[in-house]
């Protein structure tokens, strides 16, 4: 028999964060795209941080991700690569399940320049 011990609740901003964190650390990910929501966007039922929006509807996650890909990277299996870590990510240390993650590949990074002196 299970005991009622009270509820858990996690809040949409640890989500925010750990979505943040596992972007940032898959390979090919430069920084995430500084995309904010405007007029009615502002107006939905989530959560918004800089390059991520987050909706939380009848205990499922969606998310919308925007990033900055480096210039190496293939595009489609860095988007199918965040897709995957997100959700292992959400699934495993929140326990919640993934509606859709929707990956933005909004730009690309520039090279570094390297610098010759003569």
């Amino acid at each position: 028999m299970e005991e009622n011990l009270g509820t858990v609740t996690v809040a949409p901003e640890v989500l925010l964060s750990l979505v943040r964190l596992t972007a940032l650390a898959t390979p090919g990910v430069a920084r995430l795209y500084p995309h904010t929501p405007t007029g009615v966007q502002r107006l939905f039922s989530g959560k918004v941080a800089e390059g991520i929006k987050i909706e939380i509807e009848d205990h499922t996650v969606t998310i919308d991700l925007y990033i900055v890909a480096e210039p190496d990277a293939h595009m489609l299996t860095l988007g199918q690569t965040l897709q995957r870590e997100i959700n292992r990510a959400i699934q495993e240390v929140v326990g919640m399940p993934v509606k859709a993650i929707n990956i933005h590949i909004e730009d690309v990074a520039d090279r570094p320049t390297s610098k010759t002196t003569n």
